[in-house]
């Protein structure tokens, strides 16, 4: 007699970003699926490839209300398109990869980083003392709103920024004060969000042709309506939100800056070389395997629409599959030394999206499956904010850069502390 599984819920919320790992050792080496008791229902943990392209099989899975509803509501808003399936979802994801996925979309963005990164970088050296993370939340922030077309001054993006920051700060943590501050910045950002929209309809605001703002204002259903404002406002939130939480990553590449002097010199060097802090390859290489190493969330869920088997595991329809997305990103059976820090790895792998087993903003194609499709844009974010932090003339402190991996999200406990000090203080680029 087969004796039943414990149910994992709460070794979840135990173990956060290692949970994964745990599950795995139970099994044979290698394993590529486990079976689970989640939640009072039957699961499958599932990594590498095999399992991505089980996970973005749609006539397989299905996303809609995976999430629990407490982390779904919180992170990305009620009838958000990370809910929908089908045409449904494709149809709306076509406006988000419209705005953010385009080259040329991606483009206008990088003189808006640079112009905001550069205040940051000056600010550190003329005497500032901040985090990484607090740099790039406004950076990031101020850059993706004004691409965005939003209005306000530098300093209410800054602000509204830090609001979307805790928004994703607090949304994995629902036993934390940190959640109720997340379901309160929540109802503020879509009241904010609505009233945007709101005023573009009624024509007291002017929305750039192209830009995010206009786009979710004027954005029609399948069925030919607009978007009840309050939606409209959520799917705003959700285009420049994903930005702003690379200050998480930009927390974590502020880390292994500190501990890899070679790289932060190398860097500093290009960034001298090329003279813009946009677009270096070496800082695009480290900023990929920042996302490799440091996921945002440890798995995905979704349903089994039909019966699944895999690497001699069985799923009955109805249950749970969970992609390990940190798994995946680390599997032996995918990547070489996976274990090891090396940016080196990106070196020549101009197509991102053809690696299989890289997922950090999910898998499959950006226009059909549910790859995020600002992922280039958190890149180029990511990557200037690499290029920043090796400028000689800053120093990352040794303290505060110990992660918590059993919170969901984490980040360096003291978000990466910042200060002038180093080979020079100058700025690279000068």
């Amino acid at each position: 007699m087969t004796r039943p599984l414990a149910d994992e819920s709460l070794s979840v919320l135990a173990h956060g970003y290692d949970f994964g790992e745990r599950v795995w050792r139970r099994f044979r080496e290698g394993a590529r699926s486990a079976p689970l008791r989640l939640l009072g229902r039957d699961a499958l943990l599932v990594r590498g490839t095999a399992a991505v392209e089980l996970f973005y099989d749609e006539t397989r899975i299905a996303r809609h209300g995976a999430m629990p509803a407490i982390v779904q509501e919180t992170l990305f808003g009620h009838g958000s398109v990370h809910s929908l399936d089908g045409d449904e979802q494709r149809h709306r994801k076509a406006t988000f990869v419209d705005i953010a996925y385009d080259d040329a979309e991606v483009e206008r963005l990088h003189p808006l980083l640079e112009r905001e990164w550069r205040h940051e970088l000056h600010a550190w050296l003329d005497g500032g003392d901040r985090t990484a993370y607090d740099a790039a939340v406004g950076a990031l922030g101020r850059a993706i709103m004004t691409w965005a077309g939003l209005p306000g001054t530098p300093a209410a993006k800054t602000r509204w920024s830090a609001r979307l920051a805790q928004i994703v700060d607090g949304f994995g943590a629902p036993y934390s004060p940190a959640y109720l501050a997340a379901v309160g910045n929540r109802i503020w950002s879509d009241r904010h969000a609505r009233r945007l929209i709101e005023a573009v309809r009624s024509g007291d605001l002017a929305a750039r042709e192209g830009t995010a703002l206009r786009s979710w204002a004027w954005h029609r259903d399948r069925a030919g309506e607009l978007l009840p404002a309050h939606l409209a406002g959520v799917e705003l939130q959700n285009t420049i939100r994903p930005t702003i939480a690379v200050a998480r990553f930009v927390a974590f590449a502020a880390k292994e800056l500190h501990d890899r002097p070679e790289w932060q010199a190398r860097i500093a060097a290009e960034t001298a070389e090329r003279e813009t802090l946009v677009g270096g390859p070496l800082a695009i290489m480290f900023a990929q395997e920042i996302r490799r190493t440091a996921p945002f969330v440890p798995m995905l869920p979704g349903w089994a629409t039909q019966d699944i088997d895999l690497d001699g595991q069985h799923l009955a329809a109805g249950g749970r599959v969970l992609l390990d997305i940190l798994g995946t990103d680390t599997d032996a059976g995918s990547w070489e030394n996976p274990a090891t820090f090396d940016p080196e790895r990106f070196r020549g792998a101009e197509d991102y999206e053809a690696l299989t087993a890289f997922i950090p903003h999910g898998g499959a194609g950006v226009a059909t499956g549910h790859r995020c499709p600002g992922e280039k844009i958190a890149i180029s974010g990511l990557a200037t904010a690499i290029a920043v932090l090796s400028d000689p003339g800053l120093t990352v402190l040794d303290s505060g850069l110990t992660v918590n991996r059993r919170r969901l999200p984490t980040m360096p406990k003291s978000g990466a502390h910042v200060r002038a000090g180093g080979a020079a203080s100058r700025c690279p680029v000068h």
